[in-house]
Protein backbone atom coordinates (compact mmCIF):
# COMPACT_ATOMS: atom_id res chain seq x y z
CA UNK A 1 0.00 0.00 0.00
CA UNK A 2 0.91 3.78 -0.51
CA UNK A 3 1.37 5.17 3.13
CA UNK A 4 2.96 8.84 3.89
CA UNK A 5 4.93 8.76 6.54
CA UNK A 6 6.14 11.99 8.62
CA UNK A 7 9.91 10.47 9.12
CA UNK A 8 10.31 13.96 11.47
CA UNK A 9 9.29 17.69 11.59
CA UNK A 10 8.91 18.92 8.31
CA UNK A 11 10.10 16.09 6.31
CA UNK A 12 7.26 13.42 4.36
CA UNK A 13 8.36 10.03 2.53
CA UNK A 14 5.95 7.85 0.42
CA UNK A 15 6.53 4.43 1.35
CA UNK A 16 4.94 1.11 0.40
CA UNK A 17 3.58 -0.37 3.42
CA UNK A 18 1.76 -4.72 3.54
CA UNK A 19 -1.63 -4.23 3.70
CA UNK A 20 -3.29 -5.13 7.06
CA UNK A 21 -4.44 -8.17 8.16
CA UNK A 22 -7.44 -8.08 9.90
CA UNK A 23 -7.09 -9.39 13.69
CA UNK A 24 -10.36 -10.71 15.32
CA UNK A 25 -12.66 -7.97 16.08
CA UNK A 26 -10.90 -5.99 13.85
CA UNK A 27 -12.72 -3.72 10.64
CA UNK A 28 -11.05 -3.08 7.58
CA UNK A 29 -11.47 0.53 6.05
CA UNK A 30 -10.10 1.55 2.09
CA UNK A 31 -10.04 5.10 2.68
CA UNK A 32 -11.28 7.36 0.20
CA UNK A 33 -11.04 11.10 2.61
CA UNK A 34 -8.42 12.47 4.45
CA UNK A 35 -9.33 15.73 6.07
CA UNK A 36 -6.11 17.54 7.44
CA UNK A 37 -6.08 18.86 10.87
CA UNK A 38 -4.34 21.35 13.42
CA UNK A 39 -3.04 17.83 14.60
CA UNK A 40 -1.80 17.10 11.58
CA UNK A 41 -0.10 20.54 10.84
CA UNK A 42 1.23 20.51 14.61
CA UNK A 43 3.16 17.25 13.74
CA UNK A 44 4.52 18.88 11.14
CA UNK A 45 5.96 21.31 12.22
CA UNK A 46 6.91 19.49 15.83
CA UNK A 47 5.01 21.19 18.12
CA UNK A 48 2.56 18.25 18.96
CA UNK A 49 2.30 16.80 22.49
CA UNK A 50 1.71 12.74 23.03
CA UNK A 51 4.02 12.57 19.79
CA UNK A 52 6.57 10.31 18.68
CA UNK A 53 8.20 10.02 14.81
CA UNK A 54 8.36 8.45 12.18
CA UNK A 55 4.53 8.78 12.48
CA UNK A 56 1.75 8.24 9.82
CA UNK A 57 -0.72 10.70 10.37
CA UNK A 58 -4.36 10.88 9.78
CA UNK A 59 -7.25 10.69 11.93
CA UNK A 60 -10.27 12.69 10.19
CA UNK A 61 -11.13 9.48 7.45
CA UNK A 62 -13.99 8.14 5.41
CA UNK A 63 -14.05 5.34 3.56
CA UNK A 64 -15.81 2.11 2.56
CA UNK A 65 -16.22 -0.54 4.56
CA UNK A 66 -14.23 -4.17 3.42
CA UNK A 67 -15.18 -6.23 6.25
CA UNK A 68 -17.22 -5.28 9.22
CA UNK A 69 -14.74 -7.53 11.74
CA UNK A 70 -18.44 -9.00 13.54
CA UNK A 71 -19.76 -5.59 14.04
CA UNK A 72 -23.30 -6.03 14.01
CA UNK A 73 -25.66 -4.21 11.34
CA UNK A 74 -22.43 -2.75 8.83
CA UNK A 75 -22.16 -4.19 5.60
CA UNK A 76 -19.64 -4.37 3.38
CA UNK A 77 -19.33 -1.78 0.69
CA UNK A 78 -20.94 0.86 2.87
CA UNK A 79 -19.69 4.11 3.98
CA UNK A 80 -18.62 5.11 7.34
CA UNK A 81 -15.95 6.36 9.82
CA UNK A 82 -14.89 5.52 13.18
CA UNK A 83 -13.75 6.95 16.78
CA UNK A 84 -10.06 7.32 16.53
CA UNK A 85 -9.70 7.14 20.18
CA UNK A 86 -8.80 3.74 21.12
CA UNK A 87 -9.60 3.59 24.81
CA UNK A 88 -9.02 0.15 26.81
CA UNK A 89 -12.56 -0.47 28.81
CA UNK A 90 -11.14 -1.30 32.19
CA UNK A 91 -9.68 2.16 33.34
CA UNK A 92 -11.13 4.62 35.80
CA UNK A 93 -12.19 6.69 32.93
CA UNK A 94 -13.76 4.22 31.17
CA UNK A 95 -15.80 2.59 33.88
CA UNK A 96 -16.98 6.06 34.41
CA UNK A 97 -18.20 6.38 30.65
CA UNK A 98 -15.01 8.80 29.64
CA UNK A 99 -13.83 6.73 27.12
CA UNK A 100 -12.63 10.03 25.09
CA UNK A 101 -10.13 10.58 28.47
CA UNK A 102 -8.96 7.07 28.23
CA UNK A 103 -6.11 6.83 31.24
CA UNK A 104 -3.97 4.69 28.36
CA UNK A 105 -5.59 5.66 25.30
CA UNK A 106 -4.05 5.45 21.85
CA UNK A 107 -5.30 7.70 19.18
CA UNK A 108 -5.00 7.27 15.56
CA UNK A 109 -2.71 8.93 13.70
CA UNK A 110 -1.05 10.55 16.92
CA UNK A 111 0.20 7.65 19.31
CA UNK A 112 -0.26 5.08 16.94
CA UNK A 113 -0.19 4.89 12.80
CA UNK A 114 -3.26 6.57 11.17
CA UNK A 115 -4.99 7.13 8.21
CA UNK A 116 -3.01 8.39 5.32
CA UNK A 117 -2.58 5.48 3.31
CA UNK A 118 -4.85 2.93 1.18
CA UNK A 119 -6.57 0.26 4.30
CA UNK A 120 -6.60 0.59 7.70
CA UNK A 121 -7.45 -1.61 10.26
CA UNK A 122 -9.63 -0.27 13.09
CA UNK A 123 -11.64 -1.83 16.33
CA UNK A 124 -15.10 -3.07 14.84
CA UNK A 125 -16.84 -1.46 17.46
CA UNK A 126 -15.80 1.97 16.71
CA UNK A 127 -17.29 2.02 13.23
CA UNK A 128 -19.59 4.62 12.54
CA UNK A 129 -22.68 4.43 9.93
CA UNK A 130 -22.45 7.04 7.14
CA UNK A 131 -26.15 7.53 7.11
CA UNK A 132 -25.83 8.64 3.58
CA UNK A 133 -23.68 11.09 4.55
CA UNK A 134 -20.53 11.62 1.23
CA UNK A 135 -17.32 10.84 2.35
CA UNK A 136 -16.37 14.71 2.03
CA UNK A 137 -19.24 15.02 5.11
CA UNK A 138 -18.29 11.79 6.90
CA UNK A 139 -14.66 13.00 6.76
CA UNK A 140 -15.59 16.08 8.58
CA UNK A 141 -17.70 14.25 11.38
CA UNK A 142 -14.45 14.32 13.87
CA UNK A 143 -13.19 17.57 14.20
CA UNK A 144 -17.06 19.06 14.29
CA UNK A 145 -17.37 16.16 16.98
CA UNK A 146 -14.49 17.77 19.41
CA UNK A 147 -16.57 21.10 18.69
CA UNK A 148 -19.72 19.38 19.98
CA UNK A 149 -18.26 17.87 22.78
CA UNK A 150 -16.26 21.28 24.15
CA UNK A 151 -19.63 22.93 23.74
CA UNK A 152 -21.15 20.26 25.68
CA UNK A 153 -18.33 20.24 28.61
CA UNK A 154 -19.06 24.11 28.66
CA UNK A 155 -23.05 23.31 29.30
CA UNK A 156 -23.30 25.93 27.10
CA UNK A 157 -27.63 27.34 27.60
CA UNK A 158 -29.91 29.38 24.85
CA UNK A 159 -28.99 33.24 24.99
CA UNK A 160 -25.77 33.12 26.42
CA UNK A 161 -23.00 34.80 24.77
CA UNK A 162 -19.88 32.04 23.97
CA UNK A 163 -16.65 33.88 22.86
CA UNK A 164 -14.64 31.27 20.62
CA UNK A 165 -10.88 31.89 20.82
CA UNK A 166 -9.57 30.63 17.10
CA UNK A 167 -11.04 30.57 14.10
CA UNK A 168 -9.73 26.98 12.43
CA UNK A 169 -11.53 24.06 11.43
CA UNK A 170 -12.27 22.83 15.31
CA UNK A 171 -13.08 26.47 16.36
CA UNK A 172 -15.97 26.82 13.69
CA UNK A 173 -16.63 23.71 14.75
CA UNK A 174 -17.32 25.53 18.50
CA UNK A 175 -19.21 28.28 16.73
CA UNK A 176 -21.78 25.84 14.88
CA UNK A 177 -22.66 23.71 17.78
CA UNK A 178 -22.64 26.81 20.47
CA UNK A 179 -25.13 28.42 17.68
CA UNK A 180 -27.16 25.34 17.62
CA UNK A 181 -27.58 25.34 21.13
CA UNK A 182 -29.13 28.79 21.52
CA UNK A 183 -25.83 30.60 22.28
CA UNK A 184 -25.35 34.09 20.82
CA UNK A 185 -21.62 33.95 18.85
CA UNK A 186 -18.49 35.79 19.18
CA UNK A 187 -15.14 34.85 17.27
CA UNK A 188 -11.69 35.66 18.20
CA UNK A 189 -8.69 35.68 15.71
CA UNK A 190 -6.12 37.33 14.52
CA UNK A 191 -6.76 36.29 11.32
CA UNK A 192 -9.24 39.01 9.14
CA UNK A 193 -9.81 36.40 6.62
CA UNK A 194 -11.07 33.57 8.91
CA UNK A 195 -13.24 36.19 10.63
CA UNK A 196 -14.35 37.54 7.10
CA UNK A 197 -15.36 33.73 6.88
CA UNK A 198 -17.22 33.29 10.30
CA UNK A 199 -19.41 36.32 9.14
CA UNK A 200 -19.99 35.66 5.50
CA UNK A 201 -20.53 31.47 5.84
CA UNK A 202 -21.66 30.57 8.94
CA UNK A 203 -23.45 34.00 9.75
CA UNK A 204 -21.80 34.84 12.62
CA UNK A 205 -23.32 37.92 13.97
CA UNK A 206 -19.82 39.08 16.46
CA UNK A 207 -16.20 38.92 15.30
CA UNK A 208 -13.44 40.29 17.23
CA UNK A 209 -9.96 40.88 15.96
CA UNK A 210 -7.54 39.74 18.89
CA UNK A 211 -4.97 41.96 17.51
CA UNK A 212 -7.56 45.55 18.06
CA UNK A 213 -6.22 47.46 20.87
CA UNK A 214 -9.88 47.64 22.49
CA UNK A 215 -10.99 43.66 22.88
CA UNK A 216 -12.17 43.80 26.55
CA UNK A 217 -13.94 46.89 25.38
CA UNK A 218 -15.89 45.01 22.36
CA UNK A 219 -16.68 42.79 24.16
CA UNK A 220 -18.45 45.10 26.55
CA UNK A 221 -20.17 46.36 24.25
CA UNK A 222 -21.79 43.12 22.45
CA UNK A 223 -22.40 41.41 25.93
CA UNK A 224 -24.13 44.64 27.31
CA UNK A 225 -21.46 45.06 29.61
CA UNK A 226 -21.46 41.57 31.40
CA UNK A 227 -18.57 39.71 29.20
CA UNK A 228 -19.37 36.27 28.17
CA UNK A 229 -20.09 33.74 30.27
CA UNK A 230 -19.00 30.47 28.80
CA UNK A 231 -14.61 31.16 26.68
CA UNK A 232 -13.49 28.47 24.36
CA UNK A 233 -10.08 27.90 23.30
CA UNK A 234 -9.73 26.17 20.39
CA UNK A 235 -5.97 27.50 19.40
CA UNK A 236 -3.58 25.64 21.19
CA UNK A 237 -1.51 29.09 22.00
CA UNK A 238 -0.32 29.85 25.51
CA UNK A 239 -0.94 33.37 24.34
CA UNK A 240 -4.20 33.26 23.41
CA UNK A 241 -5.34 31.34 26.28
CA UNK A 242 -3.59 33.58 28.82
CA UNK A 243 -4.99 36.53 27.26
CA UNK A 244 -8.50 35.15 27.47
CA UNK A 245 -9.11 35.07 31.24
CA UNK A 246 -9.90 38.43 31.65
CA UNK A 247 -12.51 37.95 29.21
CA UNK A 248 -14.46 36.05 31.42
CA UNK A 249 -17.66 36.81 33.32
CA UNK A 250 -18.05 36.04 36.96
CA UNK A 251 -19.91 32.81 36.86
CA UNK A 252 -18.44 32.06 33.52
CA UNK A 253 -16.70 28.53 32.04
CA UNK A 254 -13.50 28.83 30.01
CA UNK A 255 -13.16 25.26 28.18
CA UNK A 256 -10.13 24.38 26.75
CA UNK A 257 -10.43 22.85 23.20
CA UNK A 258 -7.07 23.54 21.83
CA UNK A 259 -3.91 21.73 23.25
CA UNK A 260 -0.39 23.52 23.88
CA UNK A 261 2.90 22.09 25.26
CA UNK A 262 3.72 25.02 28.05
CA UNK A 263 2.35 25.70 31.55
CA UNK A 264 -0.92 27.89 32.08
CA UNK A 265 -0.99 30.76 34.54
CA UNK A 266 -2.87 33.21 35.38
CA UNK A 267 -3.83 36.03 38.33
CA UNK A 268 -5.99 33.50 41.23
CA UNK A 269 -7.86 37.01 42.62
CA UNK A 270 -8.86 37.89 39.19
CA UNK A 271 -9.96 33.68 38.96
CA UNK A 272 -11.36 33.56 42.06
CA UNK A 273 -13.68 36.91 42.49
CA UNK A 274 -15.66 35.66 39.27
CA UNK A 275 -16.26 32.07 40.72
CA UNK A 276 -14.95 30.80 37.46
CA UNK A 277 -14.48 27.52 35.84
CA UNK A 278 -11.78 26.03 34.11
CA UNK A 279 -12.29 22.66 32.24
CA UNK A 280 -10.43 20.99 29.46
CA UNK A 281 -12.25 19.31 26.52
CA UNK A 282 -10.34 15.89 24.82
CA UNK A 283 -11.65 14.73 22.33
CA UNK A 284 -15.33 13.25 21.50
CA UNK A 285 -17.74 10.39 22.41
CA UNK A 286 -19.73 8.25 20.40
CA UNK A 287 -22.94 10.41 21.65
CA UNK A 288 -21.18 13.76 19.97
CA UNK A 289 -20.38 11.70 16.94
CA UNK A 290 -23.91 10.80 16.64
CA UNK A 291 -25.23 14.42 17.70
CA UNK A 292 -22.70 15.59 14.60
CA UNK A 293 -24.08 12.97 11.98
CA UNK A 294 -28.05 14.26 12.89
CA UNK A 295 -27.22 17.74 12.84
CA UNK A 296 -25.48 17.11 9.56
CA UNK A 297 -28.31 14.86 8.29
CA UNK A 298 -31.06 18.27 9.74
CA UNK A 299 -28.93 20.95 7.68
CA UNK A 300 -27.87 22.76 10.80
CA UNK A 301 -24.24 22.22 9.77
CA UNK A 302 -23.27 22.67 5.92
CA UNK A 303 -19.67 20.60 6.20
CA UNK A 304 -18.48 21.13 2.97
CA UNK A 305 -18.43 24.82 3.43
CA UNK A 306 -15.49 24.19 5.54
CA UNK A 307 -13.40 22.79 2.72
CA UNK A 308 -11.16 25.31 0.74
CA UNK A 309 -8.61 23.32 -0.72
CA UNK A 310 -8.71 19.28 -2.37
CA UNK A 311 -5.48 17.32 -3.31
CA UNK A 312 -5.32 13.87 -4.68
CA UNK A 313 -3.17 11.55 -2.26
CA UNK A 314 0.02 11.38 -4.59
CA UNK A 315 0.47 15.68 -4.01
CA UNK A 316 0.56 15.28 -0.35
CA UNK A 317 4.03 15.60 0.09
CA UNK A 318 4.43 18.55 -2.04
CA UNK A 319 1.49 20.68 -1.09
CA UNK A 320 1.23 20.26 2.90
CA UNK A 321 3.81 22.64 3.54
CA UNK A 322 2.09 25.41 1.85
CA UNK A 323 -1.03 24.63 4.34
CA UNK A 324 1.10 26.44 7.63
CA UNK A 325 1.16 29.86 5.80
CA UNK A 326 -2.30 31.98 6.67
CA UNK A 327 -1.92 33.90 2.95
CA UNK A 328 -3.26 30.72 1.38
CA UNK A 329 -6.21 30.70 3.20
CA UNK A 330 -6.64 26.77 4.34
CA UNK A 331 -9.65 26.24 6.33
CA UNK A 332 -10.13 22.63 5.34
CA UNK A 333 -7.83 20.81 3.04
CA UNK A 334 -9.41 17.69 1.82
CA UNK A 335 -7.20 14.40 0.46
CA UNK A 336 -9.10 12.41 -2.07
CA UNK A 337 -7.86 8.75 -3.00
CA UNK A 338 -9.63 7.24 -5.44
Amino acid sequence: MNTLVCLEPGQFAYQQKPHPIAQPGEALIRIRRIGICGTDLHAFQGTQPFFSYPRVLGHELAGELLDAGGAEGFAVGEAVTFIPYFNCGHCIACRRGLPNCCASIRVFGVHMDGGMTDVVAVPADKLVHGEGLSFDELALVEPLAIGAHGVRRAAVEPGEFVLVVGAGPIGLGVMEFSRIAGAHVIALDINEQRLAFCREKLGVAHTVSALAPNVEEQLRAITNGDMPTVVIDATGSQKAILGAFPYLAPGGRFVLVGLQKGDISFSHPEFHKREATLMSSRNATRADFEHVIQCMKQGLVQPTTYITHRVQFAAVKDEFESWLDPANGVIKAMVELA
